[in-house]
């Protein structure tokens, strides 16, 4: 796989050909990809008006599991969708149905069922673009976005290809992460992040204990009710539909050096390496090299793709083959999210 240039900030090319796909006797859809240069995502729109996009994908389910595959993101536009249970009834169509958010690193509200708010960060911060629970013992396969409300500036979810990001990292790089793997820690209580009783949903320590017992991760109590977990993680994994492997983890997006300038300043005024919210380093506890940390962030940002949302739209991401982040955003903006098909890190090893 060859090296791109950069083109985080790049707006995408809407004048892509468009072509049907052929996913029924009829061509009720055309399909096209957004960013060719960057191979995603794959955008779909009907052809005709009043096409349900619930009973489309659920007769199409497999193709667009192929699509999903070869690109890494589908963007649905265009059908109409305008509440949250047509979303969530979307998800059932396409996935084995919308998970509940556990092992929580970001905050969220719930809005129906197990559809959240994408997350409750503030308006005017970044959202470095990262895997989904990629650092958690069971994650989702499968994201789904839906736009009730684009913003008036700003807000898009920028999305990247995991196979570009891993074809940006030298080949050194990616064997010393093979070997070494990434180790996270996280605190809680310590005034900065979630509580670990909105983290692990509960309030009994034997609970979080016993759970984190069951998939490997160290459990340290300090005083004051506070808690800090260690846990090794896998940096590349097998994908178990396409068999690759893939740059999948929380290395860059946990640590320290990649939060914005003032609030990195002031965690690491006050706190140690070891008791900040988050942080990471290599498995064996020595730290990552700037220069490294440096060039893992350089390649997530060349993959990015950017693009407006629209009222309906709903993205279909493969949450193992494609990134996603968040752009500062001014005005109303309201983009749900569900989580789909759990998989347990342990079953995708090298």
């Amino acid at each position: 796989m060859t090296s791109i240039p950069p083109s985080a900030n790049r707006p995408i090319a809407g004048a892509a050909r468009r072509k049907a796909i052929v996913l029924s006797e009829q061509n009720l859809t055309e399909g096209r990809l957004l960013d060719s240069e960057n191979g995603l995502p794959w955008a779909i729109e009907p052809s005709l008006a009043g096409v349900d996009l619930v009973q489309w994908a659920a007769q199409h389910r497999d193709a667009l599991e192929q699509k999903l595959l070869e690109h890494g993101a589908i963007l649905l536009r265009g059908f109409g969708i305008q509440a949250v249970e047509q979303f969530n009834q979307v998800i059932d169509a396409l996935s084995t149905g919308a998970l509940e958010y556990m092992f929580r690193a970001s905050p969220r509200t719930r809005v129906g069922g197990n559809i959240y708010t994408s997350t409750d960060y503030p308006a005017d911060q970044v959202i470095f673009p990262h895997n989904e629970h990629s650092y958690s013992p069971r994650f989702p396969l499968r994201l789904f976005f839906y736009c009730h409300l684009p913003s008036e500036t700003g807000g898009e979810t920028p999305i990247g290809s995991v196979r570009r990001i891993k074809a940006l990292i030298p080949s050194e790089i990616l064997d010393t992460f093979r070997r070494k793997k990434i180790l996270y820690v996280r605190n809680y209580g310590d005034g900065f992040g979630l509580p670990w009783q909105s983290v692990f949903q509960t309030d009994d320590r034997a609970e979080v204990e016993a759970y984190c017992a069951s998939v490997g991760i160290e459990v340290e109590w300090k005083a004051g009710n506070r808690l800090r977990t260690r846990q090794v993680g896998a940096a590349l994994v097998l994908h178990p539909r396409t068999g690759e492997e893939v740059w999948f983890n929380h290395g860059t997006f946990f640590h320290l050096s990649t939060l914005p300038p003032a609030i990195r300043d002031s965690l690491n005024a006050d706190f140690a390496a070891q008791d900040l919210p988050t942080n990471t380093f290599y498995g064996d506890g020595s730290p990552i090299e700037p220069d490294v940390l440096d060039t893992l962030r350089a390649a997530y940002l060349q993959s990015l793709v950017k693009f407006r949302w629209q009222q309906g739209d709903i993205l279909f991401i493969d949450n193992m083959l494609a990134v996603h982040g968040r752009e500062p955003y001014g005005g109303p903006r309201k983009i749900y999210t569900g989580m789909a098909e759990a998989i347990s890190s342990q079953d995708v090893q090298l």
